[in-house]
């Protein structure tokens, strides 16, 4: 395995202009490795020696990896000639990925840059709406007309297939540009020449419309186990292909979000280290807003109760526990069925079952917390870890109970909620990550203090207001 050239010696091998090793490093090593080495290079103008002396053909996929600051600086100092190699040895749908977060001023220049072709298909990838199957796909490719024999069909590939993302796959079309077929490479390479096209190729194939979300396109990848598939606009012409790498990124992309939206916060739109902290600060704010106004519940819930708190004390020393394990029992069970949502091991027709397995579950699971929990606060009470004194305090034994009884009630509420909010969410088009660890936590903390002041009142009768 080749070695990865660290920052001190790709900064010698420039400032001695050593084009030849420089050269002989980017034929031999894996381009996104010395890409992560550029990124910590402070000096732009060094990176433009490596773009001015290394093949184009290395140098496209190197400005690829790059960051997004860097590509702008550099698009700032490329003369119009190396743009317009940089355009030409790089693949549509990377150009547009760099170019959507660039600023007008310099999406206006590498369009100028383009060649005609090519401005056109950037230029419709660049409308398309974003997380939808045609901002992701790429309109290099290789397409071959149903009438050909496998004879001419392996001539044109060998022709036009150098600048396509795959040969792998060849799209068989016919005069309207409808997609009839799908070849793969062993079928070519295996077939006799003057074998028809229309005699070998694939006439049940997966396609995706332009339109789609991505998110459905990466479940055809998973689900089909594809590394390409065709793209049609709604007059069903085949107009791109998407490919296995970037179906990786938007897993990437997709599993972030929900990560963020699950802690409570906005899904960054750039790396950790490169988002400014006010921008941070505003990704969290919002939320902790939200939860803080949603925490007026539980403040009304105890205000109601106070006066059963300050006869009996002892009771609110319990409350904080029992709203942490509701929290987290709710949360792991948000965390399991999102997840089961997301990989499709459950739909929204699968609610029944499984409300009725969490609710199994939940009264296993309950039935251990809430015995053992009993017997501990049973144990503190008695040894006087906890205090339990006051002019109208309950026996020790009532306080294990209630808080026991309060915190099976509030697993079985905490699991069949945490089961039930992501598959509504999924249900009515919201992303079941929405309803995530804080939101069910407000809820079970609400509901958890219901439960406990009203059995407090109502079967033990602890206190008369």
């Amino acid at each position: 395995m080749e070695e990865i050239i660290s920052l001190d010696a790709l900064i010698e091998l420039i400032d001695k202009k050593q084009v030849t090793k420089l050269r002989e490093l980017f034929e031999t090593s894996e381009i996104i490795d010395i890409a992560e080495v550029c990124n910590e290079i402070d000096d732009i103008s060094k990176l433009l020696f490596i773009f001015k002396t290394v093949k184009s053909e290395y140098t496209a996929e190197l400005f690829t990896y790059l960051n997004e600051d860097t590509q702008a600086k550099l698009i700032n100092l490329f003369s119009d000639k190396q743009l317009t190699e940089l355009i030409t040895n790089s693949y549509t749908d990377d150009i547009v990925d760099f170019l959507e977060d660039m600023p007008a001023n310099l999406v206006t220049r590498v369009l100028k840059a383009s060649p005609k072709e090519e401005r056109s298909d950037i230029n419709k990838l660049l409308n398309y709406k974003d997380d939808t199957a045609g901002s992701i796909m790429t309109t290099e490719y290789v397409e071959i007309s149903e009438d050909l024999t496998v004879k001419e069909a392996l001539a044109q590939i060998k022709k036009i297939g150098q600048d396509a993302e795959t040969i792998s796959s060849t799209f068989v079309i016919d005069k309207k540009r409808n997609l009839v077929g799908v070849l793969y490479l062993e079928q070519l390479v295996l077939s006799d020449e003057d074998t028809p096209i229309k005699d070998i190729m694939n006439e049940d194939f997966l396609t995706t419309n332009v339109h789609d979300d991505q998110e459905v396109v990466a479940d055809i990848f998973k689900r089909y186990d594809r590394t390409v598939l065709p793209v049609l606009n709604n007059e069903n012409r085949l107009i791109g292909i998407i490919t296995i790498d970037d179906v990786i990124d938007v897993m990437e992309k997709e599993t972030s979000e929900d990560i963020a939206i699950q802690a409570g916060m906005q899904p960054l739109e750039d790396e950790y280290l490169k988002t400014g902290v006010f921008t941070l600060a505003k990704k969290r704010i919002v939320w902790l807003l939200f939860l803080m106004v949603s925490a007026t519940f539980t403040s009304m819930i105890i205000s109601k109760f106070e006066n059963y708190l300050s006869a009996a004390a002892v009771l609110s020393a319990f409350i904080p526990m029992f709203m942490d394990t509701g929290g987290n029992s709710g949360g792991q069970t948000t965390s399991l069925i999102t997840r089961g949502l997301a990989t499709k091991e459950v739909t929204t027709k699968d609610y029944g079952k499984v409300i009725w397995k969490e609710f199994r579950v939940a009264l296993i699971t309950g039935l251990v917390v809430a015995t053992f929990n009993f017997l501990w606060i049973f144990l503190e009470l008695k040894i006087g870890l906890v205090s339990n004194q006051g002019a109208n305090h309950p026996e020790d034994w009532q306080v294990a109970g209630l808080v026991a009884l309060t915190l099976f009630s509030t697993i079985i509420i905490a699991k069949c909620l945490g089961a039930s909010l992501p598959m509504f969410a999924k249900k009515i088009k919201l992303d079941p990550a929405l309803m995530s660890g804080p939101i069910v936590t407000t809820l079970v903390d609400a509901t958890s203090l219901l439960i406990y002041f009203l059995l407090c009142t109502q079967i033990f009768k602890l206190v008369q207001v």
